[in-house]
């Protein structure tokens, strides 16, 4: 629970003292405490757009700077087997024909970054698909149908993972994860009824893939909404097929009835971790309870809502995900780390609510300075009674503080609201304990730090920036220098505004 008492006796003191309102927090962290392991479970993976787009230079400069960055390891773009990429045709006699160019320049372009696949096994080739017009409607048409022959799908798998393992060697594929398929309880997957159907192609692909080297870690059911972890792991135990990791998706908007079948209220802010531990307590329920989880996909919005994912909106909300989330998933994929994406198209202008970290022509928005600051935290976490703090100690002892100042979005929707950046400032007050130190440096993102947004408004919002603009949106975008602020009698002041993240180093 929020500390309103706290906030509503400091908001009293300070109408006396004819200050602004504002909201208050006094946060105690004791670096005596050894504190407990914090994997970096946030930035370990991204998501992507399809796969023929990694052979981009627009693509490729993105993910250079997200992995410089973040450091991740995996991205998980869809469909490696779409016609585009090249894998599979048949011969005049009908015989299949697989053509690995393409897969190998995608890959190899992907670990020369060092950043490993987290391989979507998707969509249907055409000449393969039970249905070659059943498609989604992308722009890019993905072909959804289950294969006409079981056999062929199978053979197309052993040729791929024979070829990987080939390639790049069974030490270094076995690091990597194979996931059958995406959202199959969704328009994604054509077989019908759609999870029976979803089991069916399981089965053929882990037994495929595992047939070719036993270490190549299989998983799924990749579903929407959190879906049917309990029903599928039943399913691999009846059916004796083998399970490595279980995926899942979910999204801030997401509907509590469709992901908790009640007609609850899930505010924004709560919905992702509420679902995570939905899916973290279903494993652990099931006849394979310790089995990895991977959130392959997450955002706070499953839509192009611009005063959501573009706004200073996601550092807040980004800060508190991890805060709530930690300890019940063990990596969780933001969707996605680049707008070079076209699900619904091709890109028309820089701001649309895309969900990339880094919007079209490398424009850093907020939730990627989020990240920066959020990169910073250190890998042992300490015990804070506060909802709006995460403390972190550092393998140097340094302490690493993440403070933010939650509020909801000033607009919802496809269209942009103009943010005015209105509500309450909070005060921290942060007092430590076992650490001595005169001053803190401190990173910000919010209204006037690390925001491209504000300066894209003052612009005017152009559809299609000049070449100039450009230069300046990417300036104005850039995270602000840090700020030095004094420690005195071991007590430190920080005021977040609202919407606002700030990361505290105190060395």
């Amino acid at each position: 629970m929020r500390r309103w008492i706290s906030s509503l006796s400091v908001l009293a003191l300070a109408a006396a003292a004819s200050l602004p309102a504002q909201d208050f927090e006094q946060v105690v962290v004791d670096a005596h405490q050894q504190g407990r392991p914090l994997r970096h479970f946030w930035e370990e993976m991204f998501g992507s757009g399809r796969a023929i787009l990694t052979l981009r230079d627009s693509y490729r400069q993105d993910m250079r700077t997200v992995k410089k960055a973040t450091g991740f390891t995996y991205v998980r773009p869809h469909g490696i087997f779409m016609d585009e990429v090249g894998v599979y045709d048949v011969d005049a006699q009908g015989k299949p024909v697989y053509n690995f160019s393409y897969v190998d320049q995608i890959y190899d372009g992907l670990l020369d970054e060092g950043v490993k696949p987290f391989v979507e096994l998707s969509f249907m080739p055409k000449k393969m698909a039970a249905d070659p017009n059943q498609l989604h409607a992308f722009w890019y048409k993905q072909n959804i149908s289950p294969p006409k022959d079981y056999a062929q799908w199978d053979d197309m798998m052993r040729a791929f993972a024979t070829h990987l393992v080939d390639r790049y060697g069974i030490e270094e594929v076995s690091t990597w994860y194979f996931e059958v398929w995406n959202e199959p309880n969704l328009d994604f997957w054509g077989g019908k009824p759609s999870m029976p159907t979803y089991y069916e192609l399981y089965d053929h692909t882990v037994r495929a893939l595992k047939s070719v080297n036993e270490h190549l870690r299989v998983g799924g059911p990749s579903t929407a909404q959190a879906a049917f972890t309990t029903e599928f792991l039943a399913h691999c135990k009846e059916a004796g097929v083998p399970v490595d990791f279980v995926s899942s998706h979910i999204y801030a908007n997401d509907t509590a009835k469709d992901v908790f079948k009640t007609d609850e209220q899930i505010p924004r802010d709560r919905m992702v971790c509420r679902s995570v531990k939905k899916v973290h307590d279903e494993i652990a329920a099931s006849a394979f309870p310790q089995t990895p989880f991977i959130l392959s996909e997450y955002n706070a919005s499953y839509a192009n809502e611009p005063n959501v994912t573009d706004s200073v909106y996601m550092g807040p909300w980004m800060a508190d995900t991890i805060r709530q989330c930690d300890g019940m998933v063990d990596i969780m994929s933001y969707w996605t780390f680049s707008d070079v994406f076209e699900e619904q198209g091709v890109v028309k202008t820089p701001f649309y609510g895309g969900f990339g970290l880094i919007a079209e022509r490398g424009i850093p928005k907020p939730a990627f300075n989020a990240y920066v600051l959020l990169h910073k935290l250190g890998d042992r976490r300490l015990d804070v009674d506060s909802e709006s703090a995460l403390a972190t100690k550092t393998k140097s002892g340094a302490l690493e503080i993440a403070l933010w100042n939650y509020a909801p979005p000033e607009g919802t929707g496809a269209s942009y609201t103009k943010e005015t950046y209105a509500g309450a400032e909070k005060t921290f007050e942060v007092q430590l304990k076992g650490k001595t130190a005169a001053t803190a440096t401190v990173w910000r993102v919010d209204a006037n730090h690390g925001n491209v947004v504000k300066a894209y408004d003052e612009m005017g919002r152009p559809a299609t920036p000049t070449r100039l603009q450009i230069a300046a949106l990417r300036k104005a975008g850039a995270l602000a220098a840090p700020e030095r602020l004094a420690v005195k009698n071991g007590k430190l002041t920080v005021h977040v505004p609202a919407r606002g993240l700030a990361l505290v180093e105190i060395r």
